[in-house]
């Protein structure tokens, strides 16, 4: 018996958690057992030809809002091809309306809900050829009809096996991590609430299993825990465990800041930096709304916790915010967004509210006028109280905050001109609706071009001094960019001759400058008075660019350089 357990994965740097626990839950069965992973980005095609190359009897398949259709159509072509080939679905995407989904699609079993333990119990009744008829959480097809095992109680989380094994290739992949399941919130648009309470693992074991991935020197660990941080003891042992490691892995956490209290701060004030990254969901800074989908909290807690950690400096921190939700209006968000943008979080994602089944904001859609898509990933289009336009123009909003913000390439750009509209939002759409009406929306552009365009803006949008935005697009541009091509927009003004004197000055001594490989540039404007605060004041001098580092630059005024220069012509 050979089964292929197939993951669908949204990037190919992600790794599917779900089909390992199913293959290490039942490593000790006689049966041979084997994990393919593709991507969306893949040709269907291609996967099916290599999973019909495999050979299996049965093709498990993991199922989420983003490989849905994928998942569809690789399983049309493999009953086309050999009819004979058992499908098993399973995920949060057939969990719920589990038997009309079995029904429509051409599976032969569903499983429904946790899979460690029905999958188990399946597998031993296919091995010894026994009737499959009792496995709880399973659902089948015999003869046209639709059966079902019944509902299956919780697993005790302690029983589930590590799923990473040491032949494991997780070389720049993102690797998925569970030291929990449950949140003990009860949000009304999230999976999440449909299963109460919060079931933890032994923390002993959870550090056995975390330093394994830190001696296969994993790149980033991302916990799938739905509130990292809801029980104390059990989030700082692990923070406490993760910061004694000598170690480059960084480590990604989903919390709730309102909860954050002054023993967990004072913990984290000491993590090295990178080591730890916090994902925290605002969601809506109304507290009616934040009402209306059962999130019973307070924006000032959650800003208050954010920017202390902010204080800090050491850990990266990613703010969310959610479109669409029930009772909030185009307005409400705009003020929102402006409240969380004055956090300065290290990310704002601004997401869509999408309506999953099984949720009970599924059940009071047409209460509140939501109208979302029948297609994955079921995101809304418009409520009572947000139009589809509206939505439109937060869609590009959301684009340029990914790109411009999100990024940290264009810090000194975006200092420049956000101050000159009326607020944050209004720069964000502004610049969204200039992409759009320049047809920048609807193709690919260069990484260059995303600098030239903050021209093209100032010239038909809110025309200022273009000498000056040259120089500071210039900055953002060096800083981030190769140094030895100009894109022919920005003016090259540097010296060879001073440059030369500069390495020769450092190699005898005379000027101490900490970097190896640096790239000198002249600037007409005082560029690092900016920075600090604001200030614009003319003349002359140069930046050295460290090439290895984006983060290290040293101004050296020109005029101090060129008095001892002029000496040495």
């Amino acid at each position: 018996m050979k089964v292929l357990l197939v993951g669908v994965n949204s990037r190919f740097t992600h790794t599917n958690l779900a089909i390992r626990y199913l293959k290490a839950f039942t490593r000790d069965l006689n049966y041979t057992s084997l994990i393919r992973e593709f991507s969306i980005n893949d040709r269907v095609e291609r996967i099916v030809q290599e999973i019909i190359s495999e050979k299996a009897d049965i093709v498990a398949f993991s199922c989420y809002i983003w490989n849905k259709d994928y998942v569809k159509q690789i399983s049309n072509l493999i009953k086309l091809i050999d009819n004979n080939v058992k499908l098993l679905y399973g995920g949060p995407e057939v969990s719920f309306d589990s038997e009309k989904y079995l029904k429509d699609s051409l599976s032969d079993y569903l499983i429904e809900g946790e899979g460690e333990e029905t999958f188990r119990e399946f597998m031993e009744c296919i091995i010894e050829n026994r009737s499959i008829k009792d496995v709880k959480g399973l659902h089948y097809k015999e003869n046209g009809e639709i059966f079902y095992g019944g509902k299956r109680k919780l697993m005790d989380l302690n029983n589930s096996v590590f799923p990473y094994t040491m032949d494991d290739d997780l070389k720049n992949k993102i690797v998925y991590f569970e030291s929990s399941r449950g949140c003990p919130f009860n949000c009304k648009y999230c999976l999440s609430s449909t299963i109460h309470g919060v079931r933890f693992m032994d923390i002993e074991r959870v550090k056995k299993d975390l330093k394994f991935l830190v001696d296969k020197k994993v790149t980033l660990v991302k916990f799938v825990d739905r509130t990292f941080n809801c029980n104390d003891e059990f989030a700082m042992g692990i923070w406490e465990y993760l910061m004694s490691l000598d170690t480059k892995t960084t480590f990604h956490f989903e919390i709730s800041a309102d909860v954050l209290n002054d023993k967990q701060l004072k913990l984290l004030e000491k993590a090295p930096k990178g080591r730890f990254q916090f994902e925290v969901g605002v969601q809506t800074t109304n507290n009616e709304v934040l009402k209306n989908i059962n999130r019973f909290v307070v924006f000032e807690d959650i800003k208050k916790q954010v920017m202390k950690l902010n204080e800090y400096g050491n850990i990266k921190q990613h703010l969310d915010l959610i479109a669409g939700l029930p009772g909030e209006n185009f307005e409400s968000f705009k003020k929102s967004f402006n409240d969380l943008y004055t956090i300065e979080p290290d990310e704002i994602q601004l997401g869509f509210l999408k309506i999953l089944k099984g949720t009970s904001m599924k059940d009071e859609a047409e209460k509140w006028g939501i109208v979302h898509s029948p297609y994955t990933p079921y995101e809304v289009l418009k409520t009572k109280d947000i139009s589809y336009e509206e939505i439109i123009l937060l869609k590009r909003v959301e684009e340029m905050v990914d790109k411009y913000y999100n990024s940290g390439k264009f810090k000194t750009i975006l200092k420049y001109f956000i101050p000159k509209f009326e607020s944050v939002f209004d720069f964000y759409l502004r610049l969204g609706t200039f992409f759009y009406d320049k047809g920048y929306l609807s193709r690919s552009i260069s990484s260059v071009e995303y600098y030239k365009v903050f021209l093209e803006f100032n010239e038909e949008v809110r025309p200022l001094d273009n000498k000056i935005l040259k120089e500071i697009v210039k900055f953002d541009y060096l800083k981030f960019n190769k140094k030895k091509w100009m894109p022919d927009f920005l003016l090259r003004d540097s010296s060879k001759n001073l440059e030369r004197y500069l390495k020769d000055s450092q190699k005898k001594g005379d000027i101490k400058i900490p970097y190896k490989d640096y790239h000198l540039e002249n600037f007409k404007l005082d560029i690092i008075k900016f920075l600090d605060n604001g200030e614009i004041s003319e003349g002359e001098f140069y930046l050295i660019f460290d090439e290895g580092e984006a983060n290290n630059i040293l101004d050296i005024s020109f005029f101090i350089i060129n008095k001892n220069y002029e000496k040495c012509k």
